[in-house]
């Protein structure tokens, strides 16, 4: 049955949403969440991820700051996202990832897949660990973009998307033209179920594509 662990990480204790496939595993996989924390929709998705294969850790990156958080999709919880995310810093949460990874390597090759922020410490996984990784609608991978990566990553936005404009898509093209890039007919969070942003067709066919992606370089 999926359920909360904890890690020990660099930073103190996390706790992090495991989730198990029913039979060996395919590999690993990190979840890495949103702003608004470790929350139903994340432990949903890694719920999912365990459903095709993979034994997944959704690690609630927040706890070194404030342990077991989880805020509202409203103008509140993304002010006090963005502050958490700024206060936790790119370094701390690159080592809560190192630190499930590792948990996670009796499983064999892991692999992660982040979203919004998460999207952005996915790429950092992708170049600073080693790990291959899908990142969606990363609004501040820009900055890193110049950095090799060490691993292969694949990136998904939308096309409407007002946080990533299509310069910003273009600079993961120019910058790291071995990387696969896909936009889609939607806006940000285009994945995320519950709200006005999920747009179920991108959903399913990034969906589709990260799990190849996954297929290919997990094995």
């Amino acid at each position: 049955m999926n359920h909360w662990i904890t890690l020990a990480t660099a930073h103190g204790p996390v706790r992090a949403w495991q989730a198990l496939p029913d039979g060996p595993a395919r590999g690993g996989l990190v979840v890495i969440q949103e702003i608004f924390g470790a929350n139903a929709h994340v432990r949903h998705v890694a719920d999912q991820y365990a459903g095709e294969g993979y034994a997944v850790l959704a690690p609630s990156f927040f706890d070194p700051i404030e342990p077991g958080l989880e805020l509202d999709y409203d103008a509140a919880g993304t002010a006090r996202g963005k502050a958490l995310v700024d206060a936790l810093g790119v370094d701390r949460a690159v080592d809560i990832v190192d630190a499930a990874a590792r948990a996670l390597s009796g499983h064999g090759k892991v692999g992660t897949v982040g979203y919004c922020w998460g999207g952005t410490i996915a790429l950092l996984a992708a170049q600073r660990l080693g790990l291959p990784s899908a990142s969606y609608y990363g609004a501040r991978n820009v900055p890193f973009l110049d950095a090799p990566f060490k691993a292969p990553a694949i990136f998904h936005f939308g096309a409407q998307d007002p946080s990533i404009p299509p310069a910003a898509v273009a600079a993961h093209r120019e910058k790291q033209p071995s990387m696969q890039v896909y936009v889609y007919p939607a806006g940000h969070a285009f994945n995320r179920e519950v709200g006005a942003h999920y747009h179920a067709p991108s959903a399913a066919l990034a969906r589709e594509r990260t799990l190849a992606f996954l297929s290919e370089n997990l094995r």
